[in-house]
């Protein structure tokens, strides 16, 4: 016999669940807003640097509050060699900072000339064995920004991180797979170890229905009565696309729609420390996603992801679930994360601002639900 799950109503008065919810103030929420609103983007220093490499002029422009790591991401758009070939001669006395170095440190002027050596992508000599190896995505060190408020307020007032914002909202174009739906929330949901084993997948070891969460169908014909789907994944649109047709999320017969999907070209790289040592990473603005389509914002989205560091900007947006692996064991077969998230999301979906909840505790809010 078939169940549907349906929102609870007792989430409508959520003092009822003060015991199990970590609940924000509405005047937290507001201070909050307003904050956000107020950083805005102040005029910036720009120079513009000259530089030869292999007998070529070129030249681009840096901002002060841009990181040695952008200069190199600009020195690899224009000639195609990668930041680890890059021998820079010339722009500064002695060693370049490191890749977390702003540019300001640097006190650079316009006409500022230098040298770059190396070999560009495709001129390199290459093992033939190696050139049919499949992408895979690299689940490595993560942190909890939810624990850090202060790292928080730093990444959204950085003059870069705003601007990058503004230059991937202004360089996304959307392709819409579903029309969105008037008055849903949105859900924006990664891929690779959330609902999928990444490895056998793109290694062709399990055939991919294997490689899917236990019950991720189930999950999203769940919650999308309530929610807008939108696909957020670390990978290349190529193999993208190829895994949500594999997996049977697009093209396929079922009880929900993804809306759009978003790939690594959306996100880009901010700084920070952890541990005491400076660290970098990559992370999903959901601005950009606000940006393009103003009924959404933080009141009504919920992003899922298996790594912490992705809700940087938006920590009170992030829910983090475990890392799905080894799809082919029976430890995962037997995993039931999506079938728990579902009762949580459809619990919750109710709300007209979801941003008086600590997701961090939604399994605790789960112990407090009656058994469907």
């Amino acid at each position: 016999m078939e169940s549907t799950l349906r929102p609870s109503t007792s989430m409508l008065d959520v003092n009822e669940e003060k015991d199990t919810i970590t609940i924000a103030t509405r005047a937290e929420v507001t201070n909050e807003t307003a904050e956000c609103s107020q950083v805005t983007q102040s005029p910036e220093r720009w120079v513009t640097l000259q530089f030869t490499w292999a007998g070529k002029p070129f030249s681009l422009d840096i901002a002060d509050s841009d990181r040695v790591f952008d200069l190199k991401t600009a020195l690899h758009d224009l000639t195609r060699v990668p930041p680890e070939r890059q021998k820079i001669l010339g722009l500064v006395k002695g060693k370049l900072p490191p890749d977390q170095g702003r540019i300001s440190d640097l006190k650079l002027t316009t006409g500022k000339k230098f040298t770059l050596l190396g070999t560009p992508e495709g001129d390199e000599i290459q093992d033939p064995s190696k050139l049919e190896k499949l992408p895979d995505v690299v689940n490595d060190l993560d942190i909890d920004f939810s624990q850090d408020p202060n790292a928080v307020k730093r990444y959204k007032k950085d003059q870069r991180n705003i601007r990058k914002v503004k230059e991937m909202t202004d360089n996304l174009t959307v392709n819409i797979i579903h029309p969105l739906r008037e008055g849903k929330k949105l859900l924006v949901l990664d891929i690779d170890y959330t609902i999928l084993d990444t490895k056998p997948l793109t290694s062709g070891s399990l055939p991919p229905a294997e490689c899917a969460r236990p019950k991720l169908h189930e999950f999203l014909e769940a919650v999308y009565p309530y929610y807008d789907i939108c696909i957020w994944s670390q990978t290349s649109w190529i193999w993208l696309e190829t895994k949500l047709v594999e997996l049977g999320m697009v093209g396929a017969n079922r009880n929900y729609q993804i809306s759009f999907v978003l790939d690594k070209t959306c996100m880009f790289t901010v700084f920070t420390e952890r541990d005491g040592k400076e660290w970098q990473h990559h992370v999903k603005a959901l601005q950009i996603i606000w940006n393009h389509f103003p009924q959404f914002n933080a009141s009504n989205t919920i992003h899922i992801d298996d790594l912490g560091r992705n809700f940087a900007l938006n920590p009170q947006c992030g829910l983090k679930i475990h890392a799905f692996k080894h799809a082919h064991t029976e430890e995962a077969q037997a995993d039931r994360e999506l079938d728990k998230l579902a009762r949580y999301m459809v619990h919750i979906a109710p709300l007209n601002d979801l941003r008086i909840l600590s997701h961090a505790n939604w399994k605790t809010v789960l112990k407090s639900l009656p058994r469907p």
